[in-house]
């Protein structure tokens, strides 16, 4: 759910649409969106929701087809109003580095600080050089260096001008997953460093959660839900966010009025002093579905549920063991990985929830 409008946040979207010809349905839906100075904001979702299009509008290469969008204050896309994108002192990081190939690692920083006199273009290519712990390979060219070294020449140049704005559009993508885990935090400790405000576009959440202070989660061009990653997780505000972030399924359940709070019957039992939950009227006959988190179910052995394991995936210190209950329904829990069963084995769960999220009955999906 979008945020109110402030025009005292450094960048503001305001119900921004974007619109390409030929296609009935918006590429960008009414977006707002708004990031203070300094936050490292992250958009995500599938593909083709967005998120791209989004990030090339805030840079000035796609016209907008309403809304705004405001950085430090100043109008600069809107149905009247297109600052050009040189104008907009914005630096871009692309998932294929963009570097020149035939300069090395200074030069290739140096290229947009023509402005500068030479003692300030050194002096500059410097400082950002011992940013991304480069200053060792100033004189190497791009195919001298690692897939990660390459990535933060992109990123050393795109900061070098000091941009007021740093777009990163899937800057990592490229990278095998044990190198991008780790230099997401590396950029994100750069960024901080050089106190720049950025908007990070990624499809991977673990990405996400490692860079951004805030998050947005898009689909079909709608901006579900702009919030921290611990609210997106524990707090999803539609049901797309709660199915596509972090693992959960949903379970069928019946709210209630107890004596003193409510009361939310589920197939794994009932959940008594849930004070968070909506009152039963906000659903027919209070009948709803629960979000179950993964780490919601609790393996064991003594609880009187039963359920059997359908799927496993080791990850080290736990599995992620997918589960089935004699009714059918499937669910997910973190199990420490002493805890080896075997798929087709039944074992004791029971439910252990700190945050009742609730949402309608989902319609049943049309049959062919």
């Amino acid at each position: 759910m979008a945020q109110p409008y402030n025009t005292l946040m450094f960048l503001s979207l305001d119900k921004l649409q974007v619109h390409y010809p030929g296609r009935s349905a918006a590429a960008v839906d009414r977006v707002s969106l708004q990031l203070q100075p300094g936050e490292i904001g992250v958009l995500i979702g599938p593909s083709g929701c967005g998120k791209t299009t989004l990030l090339r509008a805030i840079a000035g290469l796609e016209p907008v087809s309403g809304g705004e969008i405001r950085l430090a204050q100043q109008v600069i896309s809107s149905l009247n109003t297109q600052v050009p994108p040189e104008a907009r002192r914005m630096g871009m990081v692309f998932q294929d580095y963009a570097l020149f190939p035939h300069l090395n690692v200074q030069d290739n920083i140096g290229f947009g600080l023509r402005h500068l006199s030479k003692f300030e273009k050194k002096q500059r290519i410097e400082e950002v050089l011992e940013w991304v712990a480069l200053s060792a390979h100033a004189r190497h060219f791009p195919h001298e260096l690692s897939g990660g070294q390459q990535q933060r020449v992109a990123l050393a140049r795109a900061l070098a001008p000091r941009p007021q704005l740093l777009l990163l559009d899937e800057p990592f993508s490229n990278l095998d997953i044990e190198l991008r885990e780790r230099l997401a935090l590396e950029v994100r400790a750069i960024l901080k460093a050089a106190q720049i405000t950025a908007l990070f576009v990624t499809h991977d959440q673990m990405e996400a959660f490692a860079v951004g202070n805030v998050i947005g989660v898009m689909s079909e061009g709608r901006l579900h839900q702009w919030a921290d990653a611990y609210t997106l997780y524990h707090r999803p505000e539609t049901r797309f966010v709660a199915e596509f972030i972090g693992h959960g399924v949903f379970t069928s359940a019946t709210l209630s009025q107890g004596e003193h709070s409510m009361m939310v019957k589920t197939a794994l039992g009932d959940l008594t002093d849930m004070s968070e939950c909506p009152l039963p009227d906000a659903y027919p006959d209070g009948r709803c579905d629960v979000l179950l988190r993964a780490d919601d179910i609790v393996h064991d052995d003594d609880a009187p549920v039963k359920a059997q394991i359908v799927r496993k995936l080791f990850r080290g210190s736990e599995f992620l063991y997918s589960l089935r209950l004699a009714s059918g329904e499937l669910l997910m829990t973190h199990v420490p990985s002493h805890h080896d069963h075997q798929i087709g084995e039944w074992i004791g769960i029971k439910i252990q929830m700190d945050h009742v999220v609730t949402f309608p009955v989902a319609c049943p999906a049309p049959s062919n």
